[in-house]
């Protein structure tokens, strides 16, 4: 067998080349313990700086920052109507101490034998609400504070209390009353019994113009679900003009529906769009089977903000307004126009603005003329919308936009008047003499 030779020199050159490759490699394995790879620490440093939020976080979280310290916890105390475990089958004893203090129930251990809360313990409430001016003045549902009120005024009862909690107060309560109630839009002005306790860093909500809002436009709801407070939750405007809804105030009022997540607590809450302007007031959820599970299925409602506006003066003026009980009415349910795609509306025959009529009330001032409603519906994105009913274009000649400066201008005549009702039907405009009467919510 013929040895191999290996000269000195070569030898030696090898042994150097290999001890280099070694070290690099032992050396390199060291740094692997102490770095991430290149692409791990760049992903770690894009985390620590602000570019790491995409555009829509970053207007979440400024909007947040911006008026988040001015929506508001409130807690309610009415005397006791002896309604006992308002939460259906659910056990008490399974329910989280969160969840009792939300409900007023007793601590664990401290229920009846049929596992009712004892009679006699005050009634709480809890919803929220959002500041609207320097002065403290705040909004809130009509429905969140109506069991601390008497019927025809807007002085607490005896036996309830009023307040209101800011975040980052260590939940300090604040006393407050209520300056003004509208039923019909289930709206309420709150006012600071001391106006010096409005916390320096609340800035008060603007509020828009929800007459401009579009379907598929980015909401945010601030509000105080279950009585966390403080709570976040986004989502888009679902659809517009919702009037299906017949627990919302004394009327079937226009909504605006959303899929942001709303649950109890968050009633009286602002909606607010993309600038962290107020287009809609939450105000109502979906519930589900049953009392135990009422809670967010995906399809919550808030008055739109135009309400607001339009009643804001007679609810700084003071005292209960209940609007549907005394004014007149035509006897319909109405629809946007505008709430009909391009096309569909070309279809149909319809024009840019006005206002569709949905349904007419049996008997009512608008059948008795000889108005009439939707006879067919059709599909817009999966949803249908009824058609084929008259479309009112003016009231007395003056040109009608929307729902409402439709109601507007019938709110600003008297029971027995009668107004021209200008419509399109079958492309043609007819004039139809109406009676105004009022008409009984529950017709």
């Amino acid at each position: 067998m013929r040895e191999a030779f290996v000269s000195p020199r070569l030898l030696k050159a090898r042994t150097v080349l290999f001890s280099g490759i070694a070290l690099v490699a032992v050396s390199l394995f060291v740094i692997g313990l102490n770095q991430q790879p290149a692409s791990a620490q760049a992903t770690d440093s894009a985390f620590n700086q602000n570019r790491a939020f995409l555009e829509d976080e970053q207007n979440t979280i400024g909007i947040v920052q911006a008026v988040g310290n001015s929506v508001v916890a409130i807690r309610v105390e009415s005397p006791s109507t002896g309604i006992g475990n308002m939460l259906g089958d659910v056990p008490l004893d399974q329910i989280p101490p969160q969840f009792r203090d939300f409900f007023n129930l007793p601590p664990a251990g401290e229920e009846d034998q049929e596992g009712e809360v004892p009679q006699g313990r005050p009634d709480i409430g809890s919803g929220s609400g959002f500041v609207i001016n320097t002065d403290g003045h705040i909004i809130t549902n009509y429905h969140v504070i109506e069991s601390a009120i008497g019927e025809e005024s807007v002085e607490l009862v005896e036996g309830a209390a009023l307040s209101v909690i800011f975040p980052n107060t260590n939940d300090e309560a604040v006393d407050v009353r209520v300056v003004g109630a509208n039923p019909s839009f289930d709206l309420a002005l709150l006012a600071l019994v001391d106006p010096t306790e409005l916390p320096e860093d609340v800035l008060p909500i603007v509020i828009a113009d929800s007459n401009e809002v579009l379907v598929g436009q980015k909401v945010i709801a601030i509000g105080n679900p279950f009585g966390f407070a403080s709570t976040v939750t986004t989502g888009i405007v679902s659809a517009l003009d919702r009037d299906e809804i017949p627990t919302i105030g004394n009327f079937a009022a226009s909504m605006i529906q959303t899929d942001a997540a709303i649950n109890p607590g968050n009633s009286g809450g602002p909606l607010l769009n993309s600038r962290g302007e107020l287009i809609g007031i939450n105000t109502a959820i979906i519930p589900g089977g049953g009392a135990g599970t009422r809670g967010n299925l995906g399809v919550g409602f808030a008055v739109p903000s135009i309400h607001l506006t339009n009643n804001l003066s007679s609810l700084q003026a003071g005292g209960i307004n209940d609007v549907f009980s005394t004014r007149p009415r035509i006897g319909i349910g109405i629809l946007d126009v505008r709430v009909y795609p391009d096309d569909v509306r070309e279809r149909l025959d319809y024009p840019e603005r006005g206002v569709v009529i949905r349904t007419i009330e049996e008997d009512g001032p608008a059948a008795k003329a000889g108005l009439i409603g939707s006879t067919f519906s059709v599909m817009v994105d999966g949803q249908e919308i009824p058609a084929g009913g008259d479309v009112i274009v003016a009231i007395d000649g003056i040109d009608i936009f929307d729902t409402f400066q439709l109601q507007d201008l019938v709110f600003a005549h008297s029971p027995g008047d009668e107004v021209v009702v200008t419509a399109l039907r079958d492309g043609e405009r007819v004039d139809f003499t109406v009676k105004l009467e009022i008409v009984p919510t529950d017709r």
